[in-house]
């Protein structure tokens, strides 16, 4: 979510449905910002596959390396292969093997080839495959100077729209996939409901033209959006209200699902997927706009991804509380958790790690939280500064992300000059291949 204020802080989130950046984090989640290429160049040797994707140990082995394309077929994050990412032998443990999870390939490559047509890489490789400073040099600016983290977790192991339930309701209300077409909308609380019965100022921010823009917001996913039509402009508006010192005290931005500007691998072999470069190139219009603007001095900006979208991480989901003890309702028959239960069965685990980017006047400058948190905790954090009572028990128990800044001294009252903030670049090679 965006801005937010009352007694002048204001605070700007962009939800981002990732592919490339997510691959900051391989093998690790920026643990020392000051050094983040070299982490990429770890070798992690934990799959061996057949042509029939079964695991098998005289089979060559799968190391970490560096995408030689901005753009890639889609691995998956979907529940099942979530759940196999961890634990190829039990997918419902929450225990991966010794060896780490173990997953992850076998996962891409069963995906590749059920594709129809088929996807190129039906061995996998590409969940392996990670960028780097040389791809995505803003990123790795701004979470290099400003905050990140590297325990920050997606809420729930599946895919996007349940993510981004639990980003504005913290819950998904039992779904585990998204909501079916005629299905009817969520009654449940969203943090935008709380802010307008507390009287306190949001927008919603879209990217993609659409008939109405509440239809290009999550927040369609839920009853409330229906009423307040006039919250949700034009993303571009961001940066009017930024230079014009008006934005609302929490504004959401939505990412360019449609355009090519949301970093999401294409879908089949026939869609382009969206380069992660132009992708951050689109976000980093926003941050610099409000860096440059006198809306900087309250404002705070929260960049994250909904899910880790099906590539590597060492680090296994971490336990959580179950928002409100509903169980997955939305499973088929044959998925993971369906017949046979096991500890990841209920929404008690997180998802993968994400990357997370704050940035803010008041963020401590190299700032790295070990804290484990999860999406919620941005719900936690506009709860905490505007008074308002918690949604369910996951969002109450989370950390309420004040450890990321120093409201004392406000170490970045004067925002970077801009000639030291790097263009993100847009030339890298976007085609079919891998590695």
């Amino acid at each position: 979510m965006a801005p937010f204020a009352s007694t002048g802080l204001k605070m700007a989130t962009q939800m981002h449905s990732l592919m490339g950046s997510r691959n900051l984090i391989r093998p690790q989640a920026f643990p020392r910002c000051k050094d983040l290429r070299r982490l990429t160049r770890v070798a992690i040797l934990r799959f061996r596959l057949t042509r029939d994707c079964v695991i098998d140990s005289n089979s060559p082995s799968v190391a970490s390396f560096h995408l030689s394309s901005v753009c890639t077929e889609n691995p998956s994050p979907s529940w099942n292969e979530s759940h196999n990412d961890v634990n190829h032998e039990d997918p419902t443990s929450a225990t991966p093997p010794p060896g780490g999870p173990d997953g992850y390939v076998w996962t891409a490559a069963h995906d590749a080839r059920h594709q129809h047509p088929a996807f190129n890489d039906t061995d996998g490789l590409r969940a392996m495959g990670h960028f780097d400073d040389s791809d995505l040099n803003y990123y790795y600016f701004m979470a290099s100077n400003f905050a990140t983290s590297d325990r920050w977790f997606s809420p729930v192991m599946t895919r996007t729209q349940p993510n981004r339930m639990y980003m504005l309701a913290a819950t998904s209300a039992g779904h585990t996939y998204p909501l079916p077409s005629n299905s009817p909308q969520l009654q449940n609380k969203t943090i935008f409901e709380a802010l307008q019965n507390a009287g306190i100022s949001w927008r919603v921010y879209v990217s993609d033209p659409h008939p109405t823009l509440t239809a290009g917001s999550a927040l369609a996913m839920f009853v409330f959006a229906n009423h307040f039509p006039q919250n949700f402009v034009p993303a571009e508006q961001f940066k009017t209200d930024a230079a014009n010192g008006t934005l609302p005290q929490v504004a959401l931005i939505e990412p360019g699902y449609s355009s090519g500007r949301d970093e999401h691998p294409f879908e089949t072999v026939n869609s382009p997927g969206g380069s992660v470069q132009v992708g951050a190139n689109y976000v980093s219009g926003f941050i610099n706009s409000l860096m440059q603007s006198q809306s900087w001095k309250d404002s705070v900006f929260i960049l994250t991804w909904d899910e880790s979208g099906g590539f590597y991480d060492h680090v296994p989901p971490q336990s959580t509380v179950s928002p409100d003890g509903i169980p997955p309702s939305d499973l088929r028959p044959g998925d993971v958790c369906a017949q046979v239960t096991g500890p990841t069965c209920d929404f008690v685990y997180t998802g993968f790690r994400v990357p997370l980017i704050v940035v803010s006047p008041f963020v401590s400058k190299h700032f790295v939280s070990h804290t484990p948190a999860d999406h919620t905790a941005i719900l936690k954090l506009i709860e905490t500064r505007f008074g308002l009572g918690s949604l369910t028990n996951r969002d109450a128990a989370q950390m309420d992300m004040t450890e990321f800044f120093d409201f004392v001294n406000v170490p970045w009252s004067t925002p970077p000059d801009p000639s030291l903030v790097p263009v993100q670049k847009t030339n890298g090679s976007c085609v079919d291949q891998v590695p």
